[in-house]
């Protein structure tokens, strides 16, 4: 049974961490109802995570080899003398735009009393047993998806890369998204930057390079738990299981969505993000009664 939880949670992950539908949303639906909240449902969850991390790693790979040249030779200049701020290459833009984007999420590791970061307090929305809140998430994704798309189609001036104050608001847009279950990382990064102008294009490849770091890191911690033996609630073989089928979709799924995206079909993810929102808080409510 183990197996097949991880078969279909992998599955879910796989498919929504890419597809702006929200992969926190869907997964914390799916364990509300097959009864697998608290601390071994999220460790579960963070082990699919290193499955969709390999995904888009293996679909970009060509982008992060040029970050990482551009990292290095960052960091020569740096260390020489030559280091210039003016007219960077369309590579090393988008290490200081996602260096940019990255530091809202610092936010996440404030302390908030009671030996509490707030990164803490926000877990316990993944792993209460009310799913009203990821409704209504679902539903402010959907305004963010089809407000995005109809900007998208209305700007005249559209920018093929991301500006300084476009890296600040789709880096409070992925801040946002990491806080609460529903609303969609890659949905509200990639609409966000549509708002801005930015092409939808360039955008879905900024949205999933700019979320390579925050998994990565939150996976490490995850595993050092695991290490520590502070979380051993779950089998790794299972989680070995789950993280292949998570990447093998995840590619799938990126895939997709470059496709749909080029063609103008992106609004259809907000229609469905609506549809699950209303569903969600309904199911929610009769819950309370």
């Amino acid at each position: 049974m183990e197996y097949l939880k991880a078969i279909i949670l992998g599955l879910v992950q796989g498919i929504t961490e890419f597809l702006p539908i929200s992969s926190s949303g869907h997964l914390s639906i799916f364990q509300h109802f097959m009864n697998m909240s608290g601390e071994g449902s999220l460790t579960l969850t963070v082990f699919l995570h290193i499955g969709t991390l390999v995904a888009v790693i293996a679909v970009y790979y060509k982008t992060f080899l040029d970050l990482i040249k551009q990292m290095g030779l960052f960091i020569k200049e740096l260390f020489t003398g030559k280091l210039s701020f003016k007219n960077p290459d369309e590579d090393r833009k988008m290490l200081y735009m996602l260096f940019i984007s990255c530091l809202p999420l610092l936010l996440l590791i404030i302390p908030i009393g009671n030996d509490m970061k707030f990164m803490d307090w926000v877990t316990r929305f993944a792993e209460d047993d009310d799913i009203i809140l990821e409704g209504v998430c679902f539903l402010f994704t959907a305004l963010l998806l089809l407000g995005g798309t109809y900007v998208a189609k209305t700007k005249k001036d559209i920018k093929n890369a991301v500006d300084t104050k476009d890296a600040v608001a789709v880096g409070f847009a992925q801040f946002v998204a990491a806080c609460l279950p529903g609303i969609s990382r890659s949905g509200s990064t990639i609409s966000t930057g549509m708002l801005c102008g930015v092409d939808k294009n360039y955008m879905v490849r900024y949205s999933f390079v700019l979320g390579t770091p925050a998994v990565m890191m939150a996976s490490l911690i995850e595993i050092k738990g695991v290490v520590e033996g502070a979380s051993l609630n779950i089998d790794i073989f299972p989680c070995i299981v789950g993280i292949v089928v998570a990447a093998v979709s995840g590619v799938l799924a990126i895939k997709l969505l470059e496709k749909l995206v080029k063609t103008d079909k992106f609004k259809f993810f907000g229609y469905y993000c609506l549809v699950i929102g209303v569903i969600v808080v309904a199911i929610g409510i009769f819950e309370k009664f």
